[in-house]
């Protein structure tokens, strides 16, 4: 075996890895945890989730492009540039942000741990993505395990042995530990890079170009996200702090498809569509898009079988009983994981062509049909009003893609037909 292929291949185990570590992380977590610890600790993981994107505006998609054009001697005055917008968006965001616990959200008892997390967070994260953007991908994926697999399997194996681990703060602590471990890492790398241009000044020009092109794929990030954010707190209104553990239990099952897929199909996917297209190659952009829609349903359905056959077992091994009384939720939820997961098909064949808008509205289409949809359902099932919101945008979603792709697609770019002989 090459150098390169054993690269290759730990990269793919480290990603692996990482994937497995927070699937069964979530159920040692409902195994161990009460119900209400579970509950509260899914509030915060997605409000981390979300304020990332307050902090960092998505300007890496930008930075990026720009460092691959430009000399290493350069690249110091763009990250620079960056590190200046994220300084900015702190000082605005993270005094904002304290309006979770003042508008008790999140007990203030987390506030410590919710913003150490989510300054690590969004610092290991630009520098990932920064690992990714110079061809580190092995380093890159290192530093993923580290900030979000190495401590979840510690916890996981800590929490069975050891009785006196089995409470949210020893989660958050190693969640903490693990993400400052990435961090030195990622900073260790960059800094032997020799990277050049630090004592430029900071091009506020630059960044204002920048911003005006993240800001309108920021929303539409923003709006799905706000959906995958509103589900946990609308839910814990309707049905209390203790079945919302329920709610993130069965949602973690279910969202490990999109984490698989991302992995697994989407990240290998949509760079040869992007390719094919730009190259006017139509055989190959057919071909490419057929395998995607192929891999995807194949694996949805074979995820879908095995998760419907595998929850009676797991919920029955939990022995809590509240998990159990509402296993109802799982299905919806599923339902909803699925219909978002083969809308991603239509959204890379238009990505990978450079339409972008028909992506934006309907994500912001998506947020705006949840809120009154979900109200609607909450007025007769309060307890699937969330789970039944969720299948209803995200099906709005996926009609919405679907109906742009086949619109703005070129008919010789669509006719899959003609290309399931050759997968």
């Amino acid at each position: 075996m090459t150098a390169s292929n054993s690269q290759r291949l730990l990269n793919v185990a480290l990603r692996g890895m990482t994937l497995v570590s927070k699937f069964l992380l979530i159920f040692f977590l409902a195994r161990f945890l009460e119900p209400a610890e579970l509950g509260i600790y899914g509030l915060l993981v997605v409000t981390i989730g979300y304020a990332l994107y307050l902090l960092g505006f998505d300007f890496y998609s930008y930075t990026t492009r720009e460092l691959l054009k430009r000399e290493r001697s350069e690249w110091g005055s763009l990250l620079k540039g960056q590190g200046a917008l994220s300084s900015v968006l702190y000082a605005v965001f993270l005094p904002l942000l304290s309006l979770i616990f003042l508008e008790g959200l999140l007990p203030w008892s987390l506030a410590g741990w919710f913003f150490v997390l989510l300054i690590l967070e969004h610092l290991t994260q630009e520098l990932g993505r920064l690992l990714i953007a110079i061809s580190e991908q092995l380093l890159a994926s290192l530093v993923l395990f580290l900030r979000s697999g190495a401590w979840a399997a510690v916890v996981t194996a800590l929490m069975f042995i050891e009785p006196d681990s089995r409470s949210l703060d020893f989660v958050l602590g190693a969640w903490a530990l693990g993400g400052l471990a990435a961090l030195l890492l990622g900073i260790y790398r960059i800094s032997r890079l020799e990277i050049g241009g630090w004592r430029r000044q900071i091009d506020w020009h630059w960044i204002g170009s920048g911003l005006k092109i993240a800001i309108p794929l920021l929303v539409a990030t923003l709006a799905i996200r706000g959906v995958f954010t509103l589900d946990r707190y609308w839910f814990e209104w309707l049905a209390g702090l203790e079945i919302l553990g329920a709610y993130v239990l069965f949602m973690g099952f279910s969202s490990a498809l999109m984490s698989f897929l991302d992995a697994g199909v989407f990240a290998f996917s949509y760079p040869g569509l992007i390719s094919a297209y730009s190259q006017q190659n139509v055989t190959a952009f057919r071909q490419g898009l057929y395998r995607l829609l192929v891999q995807t349903l194949v694996l949805a359905a074979v995820f879908a079988g095995i998760a419907l056959l595998l929850i009676g077992p797991l919920l029955q091994w939990l022995d809590k009983p509240l998990y159990i009384e509402h296993q109802n939720l799982f299905p919806w939820l599923l339902v909803a994981t699925l219909l978002y997961a083969v809308s991603m098909v239509p959204h890379y064949g238009l990505y990978a062509q450079g339409h972008d808008r028909p992506i934006i509205y309907s994500h912001i289409a998506s947020l705006l049909c949840f809120i009154p949809v979900t109200w609607l359902f909450s007025l007769h099932w309060p307890l699937l009003a969330v789970p039944l919101g969720l299948c209803t945008t995200f099906m709005l979603m996926l009609l919405w893609k679907v109906w742009a792709f086949f619109y703005m697609t070129p008919v010789h770019y669509r006719q899959l037909e003609t290309t399931k002989h050759q997968v």
